[in-house]
């Protein structure tokens, strides 16, 4: 396993948001977090990139303990994140905005260049010149993507990547993460869409109260009607 999760708590001040999460995730595999708003899900992918201090347990990356490094030094050892904030540099340009984001190959990991970039999203080309902060929320989306893509991760971390995107650029989306995928990088994905998270997933794990609450397969989870009423419904 790539990235193993043991034990995992966190806070918020004294609200204690992760009890005891704990899931692993394996070389080039897509693997889905669900679970109803508030269960946890982005505070987990905050708690493994640093942004969020685990207050317990123990986040290893190819063996190495990530708990308690420093977010850039996370990044360093090959964690991306793609937050659910499209964080870009409003006043650079989509160019600046990718060179920002290129880092030096890193041995056992797939080589993006920007050249990849624009072959996925060749809107970005026609935007390259233009200050990220005109962009709209899909373009925003391609460049957080792109920008974290450009890091060499080993392994990719992404919060809701298709919300509130055209059903025409989600497609385009998904067809980009599996790629990642298929190019050896494994992918953590926060996503709302089941439809989404049951197609491209090889592992589903589903978040409740700040646990993992059910561990399977898109086949075992669509075999288990009762945790989609109980953990993901909205009554």
């Amino acid at each position: 396993m790539l990235l193993q999760i043991a034990g995992l708590h966190a806070h918020y001040g004294k609200s204690h948001i992760l009890h005891g999460v704990g899931f692993a995730i394996p070389e080039a595999g897509i693997i889905s977090l669900l679970g109803r708003n508030g269960s946890g899900r982005s505070t987990t992918l905050k708690a493994i990139m640093g942004l969020v201090p685990a207050s317990a347990g123990s986040i290893r990356l190819a063996g190495e303990e990530l708990t308690g490094q420093r977010p850039y030094d996370i990044a360093r050892r090959g964690v991306g994140y793609v937050p659910e904030e499209r964080l870009i540099f409003p006043n650079l340009t989509v160019q600046e905005n990718l060179e920002m984001g290129v880092q030096a190959a890193r041995p056992g990991a797939a080589n993006w260049a920007i050249a990849d970039m624009y072959t996925y999203f060749p809107r970005l080309i026609e935007r390259r010149d233009t200050k990220a902060g005109h962009l709209s929320g899909g373009e925003k989306q391609m460049l957080t993507i792109c920008r974290s893509l450009l890091g060499n991760p080993r392994v990719l971390l992404v919060d809701e990547p298709t919300e509130g995107l055209a059903p025409k650029i989600v497609e385009v989306v998904m067809e980009v993460l599996l790629d990642v995928q298929r190019r050896g990088v494994a992918v953590l994905l926060v996503e709302q869409k089941l439809t989404i998270a049951l197609k491209c997933s090889q592992r589903l794990f589903v978040m409740g109260q700040g646990t993992i609450v059910f561990a399977g397969t898109p086949d075992e989870f669509r075999a288990s009607p009762e945790v989609r009423r109980e953990w993901l419904e909205v009554a």
